[in-house]
C-alpha cells in the first residue's frame, strides 16, 4: 500500500474516475477537480422537456460495450449497474435493401448468410479465430496493465498475424479474408470510427480488433438501464464512499511544475493544492495550455485531431415499428447499420471527401441504437421511444443549426425502414463542431485523435520517453495523461486509467 503520497486528477470522465478508483484502493490520497456543474465527462445523460413530459437521454456516449469486464467488476460498477446486450443479429441494410443481412455471432451461420445474400467467397471463420487472436492479446495487455509494443505482439501472435492486424492497413487485412465488397466495408467500418482514416494508412487494420476488444460483452454492445450516464454517476458514488474528494465548478489558475501547485477559483475564491502526482483526464491539448509549455503546444499542433462522427437522437411518441418483421427475441432493440454505399472504393473515397473544406456531409453509414427499444427490456419505461443515429460522414465547419437539411436526409434513411415515422416529435443533433463545444473534443474527435500512423498502439502516448513511461505526459517527471487521446483511446471506456493506475502504482512502488 502507497502511503502519504497525493493525486490529483483533472476531468471526472470515465477515465478520470476509474484512475482515481484503482489509486485510492491502494493508498493514495486522491483529489478530483472538474470544471463542470457535474462528473462524467462525455458520459453522461441530461433532462429534456418534450411535450410537458421530461426524459432522459444521453448527450455523449449511447452504449456500453467497450470497457473490459474487470475493471466493470472491480470497481464495483457490476454491483451498481442493470445492463442489457441485445440477443438479435445485427441488421445491415445496403441501397436498395428491403430485408437485412444479418450478422450471426456463430461463424458458421455468419458464413452461409453472407455467402447467400453478398456471394461472399472469402473465409470468414479464420477471419473471427486471427480476429479473436489479437482481441486476446489486446485484453491481456490491458489487465496486466502494460505499454503496448510491436515486440510483444510479435512474440504473442508472430510476425505474419502481427503485421496483418497491428502494422499493417486495413485495406489488405480486408482483401486477405474477403471477396465481397459489402463484407469488407462492413467489416472495416470501425476504421473511421472517430475520424477520417484512410484504409490504406498505416496501423489502420489495427482499430479493427480493438473496436472488438472491450468484454463487458464479451466484444458486442450493450445498454445501461437508466442511460450510459448511470456508469459515471455510479462510479462517482463508489468514488464517495472510497473519500476520493471531487471538486466541481473550478478553473484553474496556474500549475507550478516545480513546486507541484496547483492554483484554481471556486465561487471567485483562490484555492492551492499540493500534489505528489499529477494526472490529466482531458483532451491532450488541455493541459499543455495549462502548463504554459510552447515547445509541447507546437508538437501538439502537428497531430491529426478531425473528427468526423455524428449524432443524432430521435425520440417517438409512440415505439417504433420496423418494416422489417422478426419473431427473433429482442428484435426491438436490435443494433441496425444502414450504408449509403456498397464498394470499398465508394467506403474510402466517402470517409476522404470530407477533409475538403467544402463539403459538409459525404453519405456513408448510419449506426441505428434502439435505446428506447433496449430501456423497456430494462424495465425502465419512458414517456418517448429513443432511437440514436451515429453518423459518419461530417465535416468539421458547421453546427448542426447549420445542417437542418442533412439532419432530415439522415433521418429520412433510416424512417424508410420504419412504419410509423410521423410519430417523431422531436430530435437533437450534434455535429462533430457540437460535440467540440460541448465536451472539448479536439476537431470534434471522440477519440481526440485519428486512429492511424503514429496516433496508434504504441505511439498514442504524449510522452518524450514512450518506452519506459509511456502514461507520462511530456517530459514532466510526476505528470501523467490517461485521457481519451492516450492508447487504446477514449471509446475503450476507462482503460487507459486504469493501466496508469497500475504503472503509476509500479513507479512509485520502485521509488520507495
Amino acid at each position: 500500500m502507497i502511503k502519504n503520497k497525493s493525486v490529483v486528477i483533472i476531468g471526472s470522465g470515465i477515465n478520470g474516475l476509474v484512475c482515481a478508483n484503482y489509486l485510492r484502493k491502494v493508498g493514495f490520497n486522491v483529489t478530483i477537480l472538474e470544471s463542470s456543474h457535474k462528473i462524467g465527462g462525455a458520459c453522461t445523460s441530461e433532462k429534456i422537456l418534450i411535450k410537458k413530459k421530461e426524459i432522459n437521454y444521453s448527450t455523449g456516449a449511447t452504449v456500453l460495450g467497450m470497457m473490459p469486464d474487470f475493471i466493470f467488476k472491480e470497481t464495483g460498477l457490476s454491483n451498481k449497474i442493470t445492463s442489457f446486450s441485445p440477443s438479435h443479429p445485427k441488421l445491415v441494410y445496403f441501397p436498395g435493401d428491403k430485408k437485412s443481412t444479418k450478422i450471426y455471432k456463430d461463424s458458421n451461420k455468419l458464413s452461409k448468410e453472407l455467402r447467400l445474400k453478398w456471394d461472399e467467397k472469402g473465409d470468414m471463420i479464420a477471419f473471427r479465430e486471427d480476429k479473436n487472436r489479437i482481441v486476446d492479446f489486446i485484453r491481456k495487455g490491458y489487465k496486466n496493465g502494460e505499454t503496448p509494443c510491436l515486440e510483444k505482439a510479435k512474440a504473442f501472435l508472430g510476425d505474419k498475424l502481427t503485421e496483418l492486424w497491428i502494422s499493417g492497413n486495413a485495406k489488405e487485412l480486408l482483401d486477405h479474408y474477403f471477396t465481397s465488397e459489402k463484407t469488407k466495408i462492413y467489416m472495416g467500418m470501425t476504421v473511421i470510427e472517430s475520424g477520417p482514416t484512410s484504409i490504406k494508412s498505416p496501423f489502420s487494420a489495427f482499430t479493427i480488433p480493438l473496436m472488438d476488444s472491450g468484454s463487458i460483452f464479451n466484444g458486442y454492445w450493450g445498454y445501461v438501464k437508466g442511460g450510459i450516464g448511470e456508469i459515471t454517476k455510479k462510479l462517482g458514488e463508489i468514488n464517495d464512499v472510497l473519500n476520493i474528494k471531487t471538486q466541481l465548478n473550478i478553473s484553474i489558475e496556474s500549475i507550478d511544475s516545480y513546486k507541484c501547485i496547483i492554483k484554481y477559483n471556486l465561487k471567485s475564491k483562490s484555492f492551492k493544492l499540493d500534489y505528489d502526482y499529477l494526472i490529466f483526464a482531458t483532451d491532450p491539448i488541455t493541459p499543455s495550455k495549462l502548463l504554459r509549455n510552447t515547445s509541447l503546444i507546437e508538437n501538439l499542433n502537428s497531430k491529426k485531431y478531425i473528427g468526423s462522427s455524428g449524432k443524432i437522437t430521435v425520440f417517438f411518441e409512440q415505439p417504433v415499428i420496423w418494416k422489417e418483421n422478426s419473431t427473433c427475441k429482442d428484435f426491438d432493440s436490435a443494433f441496425r447499420f444502414i450504408f449509403s454505399i456498397d464498394t470499398l472504393e465508394q467506403f474510402e473515397d466517402s470517409s476522404q471527401k470530407i477533409l475538403n473544406s467544402n463539403i459538409e456531409y459525404e453519405p456513408g453509414y448510419i449506426q441505428v441504437y434502439c435505446e428506447g427499444g433496449a430501456q423497456r427490456k430494462l424495465s425502465n419505461i419512458e414517456p418517448f421511444d429513443k432511437l440514436i443515429f451515429f453518423t459518419k460522414n461530417f465535416s468539421f465547419k458547421s453546427s448542426s443549426d447549420q445542417l437542418t437539411v442533412i439532419e432530415n436526409k439522415i433521418k429520412n434513411m433510416v424512417f424508410k425502414h420504419i412504419v410509423n415515422p410521423k410519430n417523431c416529435v422531436y430530435s437533437i443533433f450534434l455535429s462533430p463542431l457540437d460535440l467540440k463545444e460541448k465536451f472539448r473534443f479536439p476537431m470534434g474527435n471522440i477519440d481526440h485523435l485519428i486512429l492511424e500512423n503514429d496516433q496508434t498502439f504504441n505511439s498514442r502516448s504524449f510522452s518524450t520517453d514512450k518506452k519506459n513511461n509511456f502514461y507520462r505526459y511530456w517530459d514532466y517527471e510526476n505528470i501523467f495523461y490517461c485521457g481519451a487521446g492516450a492508447y487504446p483511446c477514449g471509446s475503450v471506456a476507462g482503460t487507459p486509467g486504469y493501466i496508469l493506475s497500475k504503472q503509476l502504482y509500479s513507479l512509485v512502488l520502485k521509488e520507495n
